[in-house]
């Protein structure tokens, strides 16, 4: 998935960071945005949009909130913040949806 990301004008900073407090799969910047994104692999087209579990979501940001507390230039330097998932339906159709949830 960071190659398609890379593909498509993105820059990974982190791939399966991990606190205590939760994870995320990738984080990547592409100009003045930040994302992160959550990756759901799907074996029917049927499922490719179920949405991020809130208790999912919730670690998704609790992760997110550490990265950017050990990482915060990208606070100062005014980023804008966005929370992705991105489906991969059997092993070659991928649906990227963008800002699905809000964080902060």
């Amino acid at each position: 998935m960071a190659i398609w990301l890379t593909l498509r004008g993105y820059r990974v900073l982190a791939r399966r960071y991990k606190v205590r407090a939760g994870e995320i799969d990738l984080i990547v910047r592409r100009g003045k945005v930040l994302a992160f994104i959550e990756v759901k692999q799907r074996a029917k087209a049927a499922h490719a949009v179920d949405p991020v579990t809130a208790r999912s979501e919730e670690r998704i940001i609790r992760a997110g909130e550490a990265w950017l507390a050990a990482h915060p230039s990208f606070v100062r330097e005014g980023y804008s913040l966005r929370y992705d998932v991105i489906s991969v339906i059997g092993s070659w159709r991928i649906i990227h949806q963008k800002d699905v949830f809000r964080g902060w």
